[in-house]
């Protein structure tokens, strides 16, 4: 039997309440904010407990009301926990676009197949994402997600590096 979590993606982290009416505010980890309003429920914290939403209000953040949990001490507890949806709810996306918690993990090699690293983390900014990349001896590379540096992602991640960039 397939367990839950080798199905689901992350899509955001409830960091704060909002008000006294059990109303959550999220950090959305998605491109898109509308697409909060197009789910039904969503899984929540480590142990994956669904909740089934009743109000979603969008703007720089998304703010959630589950159905049944309308008093801010019904939902207190759940500050700080991430919340996840099946992975059959994901948006399509365009080509050469990746959900990051498919490509973390992903060992990187150079355009040499010379062996760089792990992806680590992929930190999101307003120009480019940046590539977090751990090597054996526990060194820490920061590499632009731009198209002059990351050739190829498939079972591995393919990079172009240029004099300076790994010491």
């Amino acid at each position: 039997m397939k367990n839950i979590k080798d199905s689901i993606t992350c899509i955001g982290k409830i960091i704060n309440t909002h008000g006294i009416k059990g109303e959550l505010k999220v950090e959305p980890y998605t491109f898109d904010n509308k697409r909060f309003s197009k789910l039904k429920s969503l899984y929540v914290g480590d142990d994956l407990t669904e909740f089934f939403i009743k109000k979603v209000r969008v703007n720089d953040f998304v703010y959630i009301t589950f159905e049944g949990f309308e008093n801010i001490n019904d939902v207190i507890n759940l500050k700080g926990s991430e919340i996840y949806i099946k992975d059959e709810d994901r948006l399509a996306l365009d080509e050469n676009q990746y959900y990051i918690s498919d490509i973390i993990g992903k060992k990187v090699y150079d355009t040499d197949n010379k062996y760089i690293g792990t992806l680590k983390d992929v930190l999101e900014y307003p120009a480019n994402d940046i590539f977090i990349i751990e090597s054996d001896d526990k060194s820490i590379y920061q590499i632009p997600a731009v198209k002059e540096f990351i050739k190829k992602i498939d079972s591995t991640i393919t990079i172009k590096l240029i004099e300076g960039m790994i010491l």
